[in-house]
């Protein structure tokens, strides 16, 4: 379903402008709930391009409400004590050029006991620090997850199942996650401007420990990643194996299902008015891939002045190449030898951001936030880069309103 930014800029003035309670409907069972952004964002030049994680358009030198804007819909129906229904849905810009809606969540829940419930259906991955919520830009103190920590990893969401476990021992409160199932989406190449659909079957876990204002949280998960229609990568491949490269065809391509795992831990504290959020990943390929290794990392800290919080983040992503190598005797091949070299080469980038957030109402917040990247090797997350923005930092002022309601 595709939505106008038109529709889209006019259904979250509306929202924005809605009771901020959950709407109740019929026998009270069913509850619904929503959230949403409107922001506008523009960076300084348009030798580059910024977006967020898997994401197209962003900004390059123009105002866009495409980079942040969002508007998220969650209906629940409890048929039970025990067995309750949840959907939600999502509209954003994400790997196309219009605004599009799609299904996040939807799920059947059965609690087996007063500390464990299992999930059938469409279930989030607990991949991150902010998984269950990166979307609801009001839970959030930044206006956007860094994308040298959240780019590393574009699966959001498994059909499938979990279960998840929570017991207190004193103060401290466990919570135990594991799913598995089978990923679909898009994700985009901005090599050409493609968004081929890939395949993952994934499983993992995340168990976090909450003690008073502190939370920290750990997560790994791994997949069997399948794209068969990544373009240049098939015209690589399909060239190397026609001059008798066909082993490292073999080991490029995705066309296949390659085994990739991604690794997190993160932290949150909000402690007299001190405000830190912290979270380190890290991606690697099981199985022979063009996709880079990588780390990267993120701090945040803020203060709050009662409704006002102030706030600093410095990000960092550090590319470790592909873990393929490329025959010596690949050289009699210049031209072709340095396409695969560019391609298997790590990558890398840093940002620092500043911003302020205003809870000026119930359930709203004001946002604005300035972030300064500097793009080092292969122009890191940064696509459709001019020569002469090669190296070239980018600076992206972006000021919005998240609400829930």
């Amino acid at each position: 379903m595709k939505l106008s930014a038109a529709t889209v800029l006019g259904a979250l003035c509306l929202m924005q402008a809605s009771a901020a309670n959950a709407v109740t409907i019929g026998d009270g069972n069913l509850n619904i709930t929503g959230f949403g952004t409107l922001a506008a964002a523009k960076s300084n030049t348009e030798d580059a391009r910024f977006t967020r994680a898997n994401q197209r358009e962003g900004t390059a030198g123009t105002s866009t409400i495409g980079l942040d804007s969002n508007l998220g819909l969650q209906a629940t129906y409890t048929f039970s004590d025990k067995l309750s229904a949840t959907t939600q849905i999502l509209s954003r810009k994400s790997t196309g050029d219009s605004f599009t809606t799609e299904l996040a969540w939807a799920f059947v829940k059965y609690k087996v006991s007063d500390e464990v419930a299992v999930r059938v259906g469409r279930v989030a991955v607990p991949g991150f620090l902010i998984s269950d919520y990166q979307n609801v830009g009001y839970a959030n103190t930044m206006m956007r997850p860094p994308v040298e920590m959240y780019g590393q990893m574009i699966i959001d969401n498994v059909d499938g199942l979990d279960v998840n476990w929570q017991h207190s021992f004193g103060d401290t409160n466990v919570t135990a996650q594991a799913f598995g199932g089978i990923s679909r989406g898009k994700s985009y190449v901005s090599a050409d401007r493609s968004d081929p659909r890939y395949q993952a079957p994934s499983a993992g876990f995340a168990i976090a420990a909450e003690h008073g204002p502190v939370t920290v949280r750990f997560a790994h998960m791994q997949g069997k990643l399948k794209a068969t229609d990544v373009k240049p990568i098939n015209t690589l491949t399909k060239t190397l194996t026609t001059v008798g490269f066909g082993q490292l065809a073999n080991d490029i391509t995705i066309a296949d299902y390659k085994r990739v795992a991604f690794t997190s831990v993160g932290l949150l504290a909000d402690w007299n008015n001190i405000v830190v959020q912290s979270e380190f990943g890290m991606r690697r390929a099981k199985e022979p891939v063009y996709l880079a290794d990588g780390n990267a990392w993120y701090t945040m800290v803020g203060y709050r002045f009662g409704k006002v919080l102030p706030y600093f983040a410095h990000a960092k992503y550090d590319g470790k190449g592909s873990n393929v190598s490329a025959p010596a005797t690949l050289a009699r091949i210049p031209t072709l030898n340095a396409t695969v070299k560019n391609i298997l080469a790590p990558s890398s980038q840093s940002s620092d951001l500043i911003g302020v957030r205003w809870d000026f109402a119930k359930s709203a917040a004001l946002k604005v936030q300035v972030d300064r990247v500097k793009p080092g090797a292969k122009n890191g997350y940064l696509s459709d880069v001019t020569p002469a923005g090669v190296g070239k930092k980018v600076t992206v002022i972006a000021a919005g309103v998240d609400f829930v309601f």
